[in-house]
Parts: C-alpha cells; sequence; structure tokens
C-alpha cells in the first residue's frame, strides 16, 4: 500500500508540472492559462505536503525532489511577467543579470528535480512485491538520476558557452593529396619541359605541403622542374606569369601557362590541398596538349545531361558523366544536325559519344562519322538493346552488331527492387588485359561494372573495308543468357547459358600514314554510363580510362587522388528517418537494454536468495 501510494503522489506531481506547462507554453494569455497553472501548483504543493507527512518508504526522498522542482517553478515565475502583475518591477529591468542567469538556473533545477524521480520510482517498483524496501537501491537510483542531470547540464551549460563566446574547434581530417600514379605516367609522358612555380613567403606551410607533393612528381621525370619565388621579391617574373600575388602555382610550357590559387595561409588552403593532385592533373593536361573538345551526338533521343528520356526516371540521364568528362579539363558540346553533324565532324572533334540513340540517323549523319572513324577519329558507342536497329549502320562501320535481345542472369545481378527484373542488372566477371581497361583489369571481379539490360556483341559476317581489329575487353559471367521471351526466366532447351560479350575496343591502324590510329570503344548498354550507375566506382572507371584510352592518353592505373570529404546526401524522407532514429530510437534502445540487463540481474540475485 505505501508504494503504491508513493506512486500516486508521484504521479500528481508529474500532473501538476504538465499542467503548469500547459498554462504557460500552450494556452495564451487568459483565464484558461491561469486556470492550469493554478491547478498545476495546487498539485505540486499537495504532493510536497502528502509526500512529507505519509512518506516513509523511501524516506524523504521524494518530496525533497518535489521541492527541488517547486524552486525552479518559483525561479521561472521570478523572472516572468508575474512580478510585473504584482506591480514589482520585472528582474528584465532591474537585475538583467540576475535575470539571465535565472534563464539558464531554472530548467537545470526542474531537471534535478524530475529525471531522479523516475529514477527512483522505477527503482521502487522492482520492489513491489518484496516485504522489505532497500534503501541502498533508492539511494544508488537518486545518485543515478543526479549523476545523469548533472551530465546533461555540463553538456548544455558547454555548448551554450561555446556558443556565446563563438569558440569552434576544427576536428576535421586533414591531409594534402598525394600524387597518383595517374598523374606521375602524364608528367612521365611530357614531350617538352613544363616548369611549376610556387609563389609564396619564405616559411609559409603551404609551399611545404606543396613541395612534398611535387617532389614525387620531379623524380618521375626530369621534364618537370619545380621552382620557388616571392611575388614581393621577384614581381616582374610573377607579372610574366599572370600572378597578382602570393598563394599561387603556375604551370608553364614557352608562352602557354595555367594556375592554381592556393591560400598561402594553411587553415585557409586545407580544402585546396585535399583536391591538389585533380586540379593539377587538370591545369597539366591543358599545358601539355591544350584543351580538347568531346561532342556528344543529339537528335536521336540520346541520352542527355540536361534532362532525361520521357519515362525515365531521374538516374537516366548522363549529367555525371559530362561533369567527369569536365573535370579532365575537356570542352563538352553537343552535335547533331544543327551543328552541322550531316555534312562532317567538327575538325577539332577529340573524341565523339553516342550514348543510347532510339532512333536511327539519317545516312547522312552515320557517313559522317564514318568518315570520321576511318580518317582517325575516335569513338565512344554505348547501345542499348532495344536501340540496336537504330544504330546498326554505324556499328556495322567498326564490323559489329548488337543483339536486340537483353541478357539475364538469374544468379549474380544487382538487386535494387528485389523482382524478377532485377536479373536484368548483370554483373560481368571477365575482364581482359587490354589497355581501355587498364585500371579495371588490375581489379577484376573485385570491382565489377554494372550493366543494365545489355545486349550481346558479335563480329558482322562481312567485315568492312578497311576491316578493324576488335577485342571483345567484357564478358559475362557463364550463366548469363538471352532472354527471348521477357519472362526473365531460363528456359531450358529454347535458351543458352553461356559468357557473352558485352563490350568491344575497335583500332583501325594507320601504318605508314601521318594520321593516327582510329579507335572506337563499344558498349551493348547505354546505362553503364546513366547517373543510377556511374555511382559505382567500376562505371566511372570504366568511362575514366576509356575516355583516356581513345584520347591516346598514357595508360592509368587508377583515378586521380583526392583527400576530400564525400559529403553524406540524404533525401527529405531519410533526413526525418535519421533525426527521429538519433533523436528517440537510440536513446529508446539503449534504455530499454538498461532496463533488461537490470531485470536479468534482479531475477538472478532473487534465484540465489531462494537457493541460500
Amino acid at each position: 500500500m505505501e508504494l503504491a501510494h508513493t506512486k500516486t503522489v508521484s504521479i500528481m506531481y508529474a500532473a501538476g508540472l504538465s499542467a503548469v506547462y500547459v498554462g504557460q507554453r500552450v494556452l495564451g494569455p487568459g483565464a484558461a492559462s491561469t486556470t492550469a497553472t493554478t491547478l498545476g501548483l495546487v498539485a505540486i504543493l499537495a504532493a510536497i505536503i502528502v509526500g512529507f507527512v505519509r512518506g516513509r518508504a523511501a524516506g524523504r526522498t521524494l518530496p525533497m525532489l518535489y521541492l527541488v522542482g517547486l524552486v525552479a517553478l518559483v525561479l521561472y515565475f521570478l523572472r516572468s511577467d508575474v512580478p510585473g502583475l504584482l506591480g514589482w518591477r520585472s528582474l528584465e529591468v532591474s537585475m538583467p543579470r540576475t535575470g539571465g542567469a535565472l534563464a539558464v538556473l531554472w530548467p537545470a533545477v526542474l531537471l534535478a528535480g524530475t529525471l531522479p524521480v523516475l529514477m527512483v520510482e522505477l527503482a521502487l517498483a522492482g520492489m513491489a512485491r518484496s516485504p522489505l524496501i532497500d534503501l541502498r537501491r533508492v539511494r544508488a537510483a537518486l545518485m543515478s538520476g543526479l549523476g545523469i542531470t548533472f551530465a546533461l547540464v555540463f553538456c548544455f551549460a558547454i555548448c551554450y558557452v561555446a556558443a556565446e563566446r563563438n569558440v569552434k574547434a576544427d576536428l576535421s581530417f586533414f591531409r594534402t593529396a598525394r600524387a597518383s600514379q595517374t598523374t606521375k605516367q602524364l608528367v612521365t609522358a611530357l614531350a617538352e619541359p613544363v616548369e611549376v612555380t610556387l609563389f609564396y613567403p619564405p616559411g609559409s606551410d603551404v609551399a611545404e605541403e606543396l613541395a612534398t607533393y611535387f617532389a614525387d612528381l620531379v623524380r618521375a621525370s626530369n621534364k618537370l622542374t619545380v621552382v620557388r619565388a616571392d611575388q614581393a621579391v621577384d614581381p616582374a617574373k610573377a607579372k610574366a606569369l599572370g600572378a597578382s600575388g602570393n598563394g599561387t602555382v603556375v604551370l608553364a610550357r614557352g608562352s602557354v601557362h595555367e594556375s592554381i590559387t592556393i591560400s598561402p595561409k594553411l587553415e585557409s588552403a586545407r580544402g585546396r590541398l585535399r583536391s591538389l593532385d585533380q586540379e593539377f592533373y587538370r591545369r597539366l593536361v591543358s599545358v601539355a596538349r591544350g584543351k580538347r573538345t568531346v561532342y556528344i551526338v543529339q537528335g536521336h533521343e540520346e541520352r542527355s545531361s540536361s534532362a532525361p528520356r520521357d519515362g525515365d526516371d531521374s538516374g537516366a540521364g548522363i549529367s555525371l558523366l559530362r561533369d567527369l568528362l569536365v573535370n579532365q579539363n575537356l570542352d563538352v558540346r553537343d552535335l547533331s544536325l544543327a551543328q552541322g553533324l550531316a555534312n562532317d565532324v567538327p575538325a577539332d572533334a577529340g573524341v565523339v559519344l553516342v550514348i543510347g540513340p532510339q532512333h536511327a540517323m539519317l545516312a547522312e549523319e552515320t557517313a559522317s562519322l564514318v568518315r570520321y572513324f576511318q580518317r582517325g577519329g575516335r569513338l565512344l558507342i554505348a547501345v542499348d538493346p532495344e536501340g540496336a536497329a537504330a544504330a546498326t549502320p554505324l556499328l556495322a562501320a567498326l564490323s559489329l552488331r548488337l543483339s536486340s535481345l537483353p541478357l539475364v542472369n538469374d544468379r549474380v545481378y544487382l538487386s535494387r527492387t528485389h523482382q524478377k527484373a532485377d536479373r536484368l542488372g548483370i554483373v560481368p566477371t571477365s575482364y581482359s588485359s587490354h589497355a581501355v581497361l587498364s585500371s579495371q583489369s588490375a581489379y577484376g571481379s573485385q570491382m565489377p561494372v554494372v550493366f543494365l539490360a545489355a545486349g550481346a556483341l558479335s563480329k558482322t559476317a562481312t567485315p568492312p573495308s578497311p576491316a578493324p581489329t576488335v577485342d571483345f575487353v567484357i564478358r559475362t559471367e557463364p550463366n548469363t543468357w538471352e532472354d527471348k521471351n521477357g519472362d526473365f526466366e531460363f528456359q531450358q532447351g529454347s535458351e543458352e547459358r553461356k559468357s557473352l560479350p558485352v563490350a568491344a575496343a575497335v583500332t583501325l591502324r594507320k601504318s605508314g600514314s601521318a594520321e593516327q590510329d582510329a579507335r572506337a570503344f563499344v558498349l551493348g548498354d547505354s546505362d553503364v554510363f546513366c547517373d543510377l550507375l556511374i555511382h559505382n566506382r567500376a562505371n566511372a572507371m570504366l568511362a575514366f580510362d576509356g575516355i583516356r584510352w581513345l584520347l591516346g592518353e598514357p595508360e592509368s592505373t587508377g583515378p586521380i587522388n583526392s583527400e576530400e570529404d564525400v559529403p553524406v546526401r540524404h533525401t527529405r524522407k531519410q533526413d526525418v528517418f535519421w533525426f527521429y532514429s538519433s533523436v528517440f530510437a537510440a536513446p529508446s534502445l539503449v534504455l530499454l537494454a538498461g532496463w533488461v540487463a537490470t531485470r536479468k540481474r534482479r531475477k538472478n540475485k532473487g534465484k540465489n536468495k531462494v537457493k541460500s
């Protein structure tokens, strides 16, 4: 009975606090607010009185905690408009510092008078059937509640003071990007000397970081030299190289120069130093070889970097592929009838991309692309099975044909929706050592490329003249088959499981000619480069290496280094999920685990007492 009485009094105390909260924070000024506040205070006073008069189970612990809660409310009302209603001056006017102190103090006192009550009641609830009350457990629960309260108050106080004092601590990871193997290969392949000038004052920490980065590159080739200069000491050289002040890295080859701006202050330069390898690679390509142009064929419902095709999802575009090309210091432009594709491919074209055409090109357009290829041009062609007919004339000029049947695999595939249609997401496991896969061949099946509804490539029965060399560089897993009836199920007898080629490297040799060899990289799927799949690192590397091979750059053995933090991007629904999970779900799980462990410990103690 005594424990039940204690529980009732605590409920009365909690109800009183709730009523005061509703009256002060929920209801607007008026009779309802005054009534709720008055009833709440009366309930709290009643709980204190009853607790002191009749409470003996836990000594005077609970009523003392009720009294602490009442003191918190008194502190709250002292800084409210209540003194003004009584004819006194408000603390905000008479004693502003005291009012500010009370604004911080009363929530802490209220927490000290509320959280320990909950802990003590939980301890008493565990002894509901016990003939005796263990005051040590009650005292331990009280100390636990006060400990948690003091810890929370300490954390809130630290955050409040730091915010008011504007104190910040940078705990972020920092490291200057190291020279990647790709950048070293580019430096090794330099045909003409390139000089890098670091304009920084003596003793600059940023200059030391830059010197460490360039040391590896200088060792890779004697065509690259690095010198240091101070713009204030040598303004003439700075002006000649276009450096307006210190904090500039200038790459120069003859009269051609590019600059990278990196602050001479280490704190401000950290972000730029993390991406130094990317920036230097782009500038070095521009200085050593000039900016080249990549054209993306449009006008036949190809995949676009601006808007997805009708009926496609948001990941069907190739905007990320375009960004990848731009980051390689390439000038990306569209090419269609409006830009003269029916007449000829522009003379400045470094590579021409044909990604996912759905309608056949005009004969004149196809003829332009074929002429461009035969005179040493570079093509990247990615065609879906449903668009195989649209690209047949162009592929035939490369001695290739594409099946219109999609490839399916029921054992190794990308599971997206957990439906049978996921079997279209094939994951090839066989990669050749061809230069177009210079990075991929090093990893093989450990980092596979993902294809979505790809078609099988094969050689044409009658090769064109002149006939190019065709190398099938990517093949599917042996359990793949061509789905003839579209049910995503293997039909014994009518369908055959086998390894099928889905990517080919085509080369047309130009021996004895001043023209460069013609190259083409052909894939039986355009989804492989879409925004949805290029997030897969292997797909991005496939695009990166393919473009480099087509441009005739040195073989790459991996992506360019970057120490930049990758931002975590969530949708609004994901943000809501993580917010409620961190605020409610995680603490609830911790409390639940503690409750289960405590009950288990109590049961074990009870069993030990019975045995004894």
